[in-house]
């Protein structure tokens, strides 16, 4: 019942604060980066991007029947997104959908969101391959790092990454997530149980917020790193 009432009082009519929101970043890229909720009308997008990036998603993605990596009739997505949609109303996610230059280019989602003491997410993103390499994750999650933290009130968010997975280990890397460990088998992936790497950070590592860090870190990159190195 405490821990009920707790999670009552961290919402407002059962929303969480600062949602439904669109975060945008105009100038710190070619081109401006936002994160707006995502949308039933984003089904059939949604389907023709994953469908034509199976191969590329595949070795990453949860095998989960409602995110189909193979072609099949729009109804998964739309579930999918209602699905979405309802978690943020409970006010235990946080389902965006990134975009650049004003085109579908990825989806972030901070999920399994609890309050209480705990006041902790998990982070998950996915990119279109023909976005990839230009900042855009990066960006995307530096702002709703900065989002949670700043606005809806979590402490800590973790990320799970398989450990072959490089390119998204790089992007946590950079912003200065820690690495806590292997979890084994953690889930289920491409026909195999497969062992993840857990990622965190909390807020009182980044007082001054994630965006002007990852700013500051493309405005001068460490010696020996290129700034297409740290695009990617």
């Amino acid at each position: 019942m405490a821990q009920a009432a707790a999670q009552e009082n961290d919402k407002t009519v059962g929303r969480i604060r600062g949602w439904p929101t669109t975060l945008t970043e105009s100038d710190l890229l070619a081109a401006p980066v936002a994160l707006r909720p995502v949308r039933v009308s984003d089904a059939r997008t949604w389907r023709e991007i994953r469908v034509r990036n199976a191969s590329w998603l595949r070795p990453w993605e949860p095998t989960n029947p409602e995110t189909p990596l193979t072609r099949s009739s729009i109804g998964p997505y739309v579930s999918m997104v209602r699905t979405m949609r309802r978690e943020a109303r409970q006010g235990q996610a946080l389902p965006w959908v990134v975009t650049y230059d004003g085109s579908f280019a990825g989806q972030l989602t901070v999920g399994s969101i609890t309050w209480g003491s705990a006041r902790s997410g998990t982070v998950g993103y996915w990119i279109d391959e023909s976005f990839a390499g230009h900042g855009i994750i990066p960006t995307a999650l530096a702002m709703a790092v900065d989002h949670c933290f700043r606005v809806v009130g979590l402490h800590r968010l973790e990320a799970s990454i398989r450990p072959e997975n490089a390119a998204s280990r790089r992007v946590v890397e950079k912003l200065g997530f820690r690495e806590e460990g292997l979890r084994v088998r953690q889930l289920h992936i491409n026909g195999q149980w497969r062992d993840h790497i857990c990622y965190a950070i909390t807020a009182e590592e980044i007082p001054m917020g994630m965006l002007p860090r990852w700013r500051g870190i493309l405005a001068s990159p460490r010696s020996g790193e290129s700034q297409k190195h740290l695009l990617h």
